[in-house]
C-alpha cells in the first residue's frame, strides 16, 4: 500500500507536469498510447502476482528470517547495511538492464520498451510481461544472495517506480538544476538520450536511480546528437503507430529481426 500509494502520487504528478510543460510535443495523442501502456502494466501486475505472490519485499522477509545473504552475515550496523543494500540493488537493475541491451534474444524482450514513439511517464511502465517475470526472478536472486533487509528492499522498491515515472517524463529542468541533479541521480534529460533511435545512443544511460553506474562503466552521454527537441523517440522499427496497441506490444519479441540494436550481436 506504501509503494502503491506513493507510485499514484508521483504519477499524477508527472502527468499534470507533461501536460502543463511539455519537452516536446507529443506524435501521438495520450488517448492513443496511454490505455495501452497502462494495460500492458496492468498485465503485468496480475501475472507477477501469479507468478510471485510474496512479491520483493515479502521475500527479503524471509531471507532475512533465515539469515540468508551477505549482509546477513557481515556483522555492520543495521543503518549501514540499509544503505548498502539499496545502493547495491540498484547497481543490479543496471547491470540487468545492460544484459537486456547486450544479448538478442533478451533485446526482443525489452525493446517492447523502447518501441514507444513517444516518451512520458507511461514510457517507464511498458515492460514486457516476459520482462517483467524476467526481471523479478534477478530481483529475488540478488535479495538473497545478498542478504537485503526488507526495509531496504521496500525503500528501493518505491526509488525504482518513482525514478522510472520520473526519468521518462516528457519534461525539461533548468539546464543548471539538470547539471547538479544528474551528479546523484538520472533525470528525464539524461535517460532521454537512451530513448533515441541511433543504436549507440539508445546503447547508453542504462541507469534508473543513480547516475554513477553510467558514469563508472563508461556508459554515460551527456545529450542526444540532435538535442532534445531534434531527436527521435524509438527504433527504427515499429514505426507504425499500430504498433502502440496492447496486443502488437505483446507480440513484437516475437516477430521482425534483432536488428542493429543489441551490444552482443555477431560482428558487432
Amino acid at each position: 500500500m506504501i509503494r502503491l500509494a506513493v507510485f499514484l502520487a508521483v504519477f499524477v504528478a508527472m502527468a499534470a507536469w507533461e501536460a502543463t510543460a511539455p519537452c516536446r510535443p507529443p506524435l501521438v495523442r495520450r488517448t492513443g498510447r496511454w490505455p495501452h501502456n497502462l494495460g500492458i502494466l496492468v498485465l503485468d501486475t496480475a501475472l507477477l502476482r501469479v507468478f510471485f505472490p510474496t512479491a520483493a519485499v515479502g521475500f527479503a522477509a524471509l531471507g532475512e528470517s533465515r539469515h540468508w545473504g551477505l549482509l546477513d552475515n557481515t556483522g555492520i550496523p543495521p543503518a549501514l547495511k540499509l544503505v548498502v543494500a539499496v545502493i547495491m540493488l540498484d547497481l543490479a537493475i543496471y547491470l540487468q538492464h545492460v544484459l537486456f541491451h547486450a544479448v538478442p534474444m533478451l533485446w526482443r524482450v525489452h525493446r517492447v520498451h523502447h518501441a514507444d514513439l513517444d516518451f512520458d511517464a507511461t514510457t517507464g511502465l511498458r515492460f514486457h510481461p516476459f520482462e517483467s517475470l524476467l526481471s523479478m526472478g534477478f530481483k529475488f536472486f540478488v535479495i538473497a544472495a545478498l542478504g537485503a533487509p526488507a526495509a531496504a528492499v521496500l525503500i528501493f522498491e518505491i526509488l525504482l517506480n518513482a525514478g522510472s515515472l520520473f526519468s521518462h517524463g516528457n519534461v525539461g529542468l533548468p539546464a543548471r538544476l539538470d547539471r547538479a541533479l544528474r551528479a546523484v541521480l538520472v533525470t528525464p534529460g539524461m535517460h532521454r538520450v537512451h530513448h533515441s533511435m541511433p543504436a549507440h545512443e539508445t546503447n547508453s544511460n542504462f541507469g534508473f536511480n543513480l547516475s554513477w553506474w553510467d558514469r563508472l562503466f563508461g556508459t554515460y552521454r551527456w545529450a542526444p546528437a540532435a538535442g532534445d527537441r531534434g531527436m527521435t523517440i524509438g527504433l527504427d522499427t515499429f514505426r507504425d503507430p499500430v504498433e502502440l496497441r496492447l496486443d502488437r506490444m505483446l507480440a513484437q519479441p516475437f516477430r521482425g529481426a534483432t536488428g542493429r540494436y543489441p551490444m552482443g550481436r555477431r560482428g558487432a
